[in-house]
């Protein structure tokens, strides 16, 4: 099962493009021209994928958007549309309309109990306000009210585009951002005081598992003193990190130090990854035989047991 799979609805790619909203990326347009449903459930069947729980590209682009809550509105129409066309293969991350949380809260009502979707997406950052951001409050108590699922997927934040001429944001800068959302999600107080939600990040959590002792010592200064009940650990272990991009035997090396084996999920990155690709990646990285069916699918089952 891929948590990390994105779609491309015609009308999102459409209106983004009219807009001129986000950096423009060629790379990603020719992707955007590539994708259909046919050819995500071809790779899919390539790869021995039952089921893809899906997301927009690129979702951070839609905040600056002055048609935020249409376009949302339609992601989540066209994804409950795919899934109904091809039952069993798909689910789907609603699509929020961030940073308008009174929006966010009726598009998330209506994704999760009309179209009964899987669970809400919620990118790394918008602007100077990431993830655990209190202004968020209201959507993370309905969120914990609900036990949902967040999925969280990274982007490049604008003050740090253009620093590193030839290097795209993607290489360094989403890794980073993960970071700064898991950093915030942590010591803004939102994993303690929202306990029922279950965060799901991308890329084997970024840079997260390597610099995991400089949590654990910023979580031990005196300004952090009763934060973290159960220690900051407790909580980075709650979390759930799916491998996409980081399949490879430096990123996994790090995190199965960090994450319980029940916490690692099956992530592709598709289209511009694939599943048989991570496949084969995750199998030569030495998991035992339950470990690797645990990540391949068993761990996102117990998350999504409608996929059994």
């Amino acid at each position: 099962m891929d948590v990390h799979h994105h779609i491309a609805p015609p009308a999102y790619v459409t209106a983004m493009a009219v807009a001129g909203v986000g950096e423009r990326n060629p790379y990603q347009e020719e992707v955007y021209r590539g994708w259909s449903p046919q050819v995500a459930v071809d790779s899919m069947d390539e790869g021995g994928t039952a089921t893809a729980i899906t997301s927009i590209t690129n979702g951070a682009a839609l905040a600056a958007h002055p048609d935020r809550v249409r376009i949302a509105r339609e992601c989540n129409e066209y994804a409950a549309q795919l899934a109904r066309d091809y039952p069993g293969r798909f689910g789907h991350f609603a699509t929020l309309p961030m940073p308008d949380v009174d929006a966010c809260l009726k598009e998330m009502e209506y994704a999760l109990d009309v179209l009964h979707m899987d669970g809400v997406d919620i990118r790394t950052s918008y602007g100077r306000h990431y993830l655990g951001d209190p202004a968020f409050a209201p959507i993370y108590e309905e969120l914990d009210r609900r036990k949902a699922i967040v999925y969280s997927h990274p982007h490049g934040p604008d003050f740090a585009k253009g620093l590193l001429p030839g290097v795209p944001g993607s290489t360094i800068e989403f890794c980073a951002d993960t970071a700064r959302a898991i950093a915030s999600v942590l010591f803004a107080g939102t994993a303690v005081r929202y306990p029922q939600v279950r965060f799901i990040f991308s890329h084997s959590g970024g840079v997260v598992p390597f610099i995991t002792e400089r949590f654990t010592r910023l979580a031990a200064r005196k300004d952090h003193a009763g934060k973290f009940p159960r220690g900051v650990l407790y909580e980075l272990k709650k979390l759930y990190y799916e491998v996409a991009q980081a399949a490879h035997p430096w990123a996994l090396s790090s995190l199965t130090l960090l994450a319980p084996m029940t916490h690692i999920l099956f992530g592709t990155d598709f289209p511009y990854r694939t599943s048989k690709e991570i496949g084969r990646q995750l199998a030569a990285f030495g998991f035992s035989a339950s470990d690797l069916q645990a990540i391949n699918r068993g761990n996102a089952v117990r998350l999504f047991p409608r996929y059994k």
